[in-house]
């Protein structure tokens, strides 16, 4: 009979195991599913509300425009000269520049200048056979 309660007592430890691997499993979840995407929320949010005329933007329909006014909870953007359309704050997918930023434009010669860079050799070369 000892053998019997031996067991009995044995079994008991699985059951703390098996919520501790629940447990952890949650942990997890949370870690690598959740808190990312509260943080992908609250950098949306942040954005959304910092939006101010001006700031050319990205719909999440693909839409490009400029900030032509803010309201409550809507964004009159400007698509093309004299044509504004109303979308909502949550429908603003990006901020490509804010008002007042510039872009550095890369430094291209002006075309026919005289410059000393050297073209380079063609990547392409015969493989045929010659006879």
């Amino acid at each position: 009979m000892p053998e019997a309660s031996y067991a009995q007592a044995a079994g008991g430890g699985g059951d703390f195991s098996f919520f501790l691997i629940i447990a952890l499993f949650f942990a997890v979840f949370y870690f690598f599913m959740i808190r990312p995407q509260q943080k992908r929320r609250r950098e949306a949010q942040d954005m959304q509300n910092t939006l101010g005329p001006g700031d050319q933007i990205v719909t999440i329909g693909g839409l490009h425009g400029t900030v032509a006014g803010v309201a409550d909870g809507e964004v009159l953007l400007e698509i093309s000269p004299g044509v504004e359309v109303r979308f909502a704050r949550p429908a603003i997918a990006k901020v490509i520049q804010k008002s007042g930023e510039v872009i550095p434009e890369p430094d291209v010669p002006a075309p026919g200048a005289d410059t000393d860079v050297e073209e380079p050799e063609s990547p392409v070369t015969e493989t045929r056979k010659q006879d």
